[in-house]
């Protein structure tokens, strides 16, 4: 079983920043590709950001653009999403994503 431990959620207000971390339990992590989701209340999940095993290329959401970077440690197994100028909208609970595997999430809330 490869756990994917997500932390560094919490409350902010608006224009504030957090870092999110994922660190995984497995060697693999730091050769595959990993992915940010998140899932705000009533919403659909949906894909924030990508990074492949590299570091090189890196995919972001239209709506975080220039908000948001991710980043990895491979010799740490962890990838990190740095979030600045946070809005309300980004309000969510994040999740860390290595095919096929999960972690728990954690909670993001945006305040004005």
């Amino acid at each position: 079983q490869v756990n994917l431990v997500e932390s560094g959620g919490g409350l902010v207000q608006a224009g504030g920043s957090l870092r999110l971390s994922c660190t995984a339990s497995a060697r693999f992590f730091s050769t595959s590709h990993v992915l940010w989701h998140r899932q705000a209340p009533g919403k659909q999940r949906e894909l924030v950001a990508a990074i492949t095993e590299g570091g090189d290329t890196n995919y972001y959401v239209d709506s975080v653009k220039g908000r948001f970077t991710i980043s990895r440690d491979n010799a740490l197994k962890r990838v990190y999403l740095q979030m600045d100028d946070l809005e309300t909208e980004d309000t969510a609970v994040y999740y860390c994503h290595c095919r096929p595997y999960w972690g728990q999430g954690t909670q993001v809330t945006v305040s004005s």
